[in-house]
């Protein structure tokens, strides 16, 4: 920084160029990450986010209006997760802290109530690499199963590995890896029976699968629907279309959310408390939430999602259809990912896919075990399926046998 500054429109160009490297998600060729619920989404929040650019709901007596914000967005999306009247939580900056939470809570609600002091939690490989670093934050130890051949979390190992210190089984609604839906029925009721909480990670399922069901799909159980079910983590700034970073923590009752809340009195500054890992929060991101889902209401969630599934059976189906190339598991809604077919006497490489796709302007995430290329649908993407097919049609067979020497995946921050 230097020591006069710039002036304003030198500061907007500087950012510009610095954007230009991107990737391009308000084209349409980006499939995760950013999720565009289209031009009148980018309205609201935008004009909302004018209103709320300096507020701090770290003090919701100073600003009201957040807690009151707070409050309906937490009660409309335990609405849609079929949570009883009880249900309460947070709004929290992602996924990420959702997780951090639920696993941070499940801990105090061992200890305190179960008298466990070295707690343990129930995990399937699939599981979002959040929950390991609760696990570390919190001194969790994880208890990792294998998924089965389906790529949902291996049942009867999840519950063959409840023991006496296990403060939480976590299943996915939908798993981000491969876009399936674990049996949280069969894994929540044997946690219940045990006295265990079970937590839902619905963060990439959470604003999609409800809006599935309105539509009349088919969806296993998977919400709070599920008696055993304890928690759910669900992004609002995902599939519920609202910019970075809003999710929803929430919990069956307000007994379960009492454990996440940190609270001290014994400060010169006074009473201090502060419901999830940060203190000062931003109130914009909370705002907008707020603003995106009062504007898109039911209707305008269910549209989108119909014309996000619509794209994605195209996609899956495209995939399906190419020579050496096979979708993992079963995906039904809007995530699914691209594999070698390793039966087929000429399997493609994924990642010589993605780079043959990148040239063409496409962005696909790279994932490991086993190499694969991951896709996340959301209604920005609708109307370049058609080009994507067509790109896929005339790379596909140009690969051959090609490998690419990277094989490298990054889902993080490296700087």
């Amino acid at each position: 920084m230097k020591n006069s500054g710039i002036p304003i429109d030198d500061v907007v160009a500087a950012l510009a160029a610095k954007r230009a490297r991107d990737v391009p998600w308000a084209e349409g060729r980006a499939f995760g990450m950013v999720y565009d619920g289209g031009d009148a989404v980018h309205e609201v929040a935008e004009r909302v986010a004018a209103m709320y650019l300096h507020e701090n709901a770290l003090n919701t007596v100073a600003f009201p209006s957040l807690g009151e914000i707070q409050r309906e967005v937490v009660r409309w999306t335990a609405d849609l997760l079929a949570g009883p009247d009880s249900a309460s939580g947070f709004l929290t900056s992602g996924g990420t802290e959702s997780i951090l939470c639920a696993v941070k809570a499940a801990r105090e609600h061992a200890r305190h109530e179960r008298g466990i002091v070295q707690p343990e939690m129930v995990l399937a490989d699939s599981a979002h690499a959040a929950f390991h670093k609760a696990a570390h934050l919190f001194g969790v130890t994880p208890v990792v199963v294998p998924v089965g051949e389906d790529w949902r979390a291996d049942t009867d190992a999840m519950i063959a590995a409840i023991e006496p210190n296990t403060a939480l089984v976590v299943t996915s609604a939908v798993s981000y890896p491969q876009g399936v839906i674990d049996d949280i029925a069969s894994i929540a009721t044997a946690a219940a029976d045990r006295g265990v909480l079970c937590h839902v990670d619905a963060c990439m399922g959470g604003f999609f699968l409800p809006f599935m069901e309105r539509l009349g799909h088919d969806v296993d159980p998977w919400n709070f629907a599920v008696e055993g079910v304890t928690s759910i983590s669900a992004d609002v700034h995902k599939l519920g279309y609202a910019p970075k970073g809003a999710s929803v923590i929430c919990y069956r009752d307000k007994a379960l959310r009492a454990h996440q809340t940190f609270v001290f009195d014994d400060w010169l500054g006074g009473f201090y408390a502060s419901p999830n890992l940060q203190g000062s929060r931003a109130g914009l991101p909370m705002a907008m939430a707020w603003g995106v889902m009062a504007h898109l209401g039911v209707d305008g969630y269910v549209e989108r999602t119909a014309a996000v599934l619509g794209v994605t059976d195209r996609m899956r189906a495209e995939v399906r259809a190419t020579p050496g190339l096979v979708v993992l598991g079963d995906p039904t809604a809007h995530i699914f990912c691209i594999a070698a077919d390793a039966e087929h006497a000429a399997p493609i490489d994924p990642f010589a896919l993605g780079d043959a796709m990148a040239a063409r302007g496409w962005f696909h995430d790279r994932q490991t075990p086993p190499d694969s290329l991951h896709l996340t649908l959301s209604f920005g993407n609708v109307d370049q399926v058609d080009a994507w097919i067509e790109d896929l049609r005339e790379v596909a067979p140009s690969i051959g046998n090609h490998q690419v020497d990277d094989r490298s995946t990054n889902y993080a921050t490296l700087e």
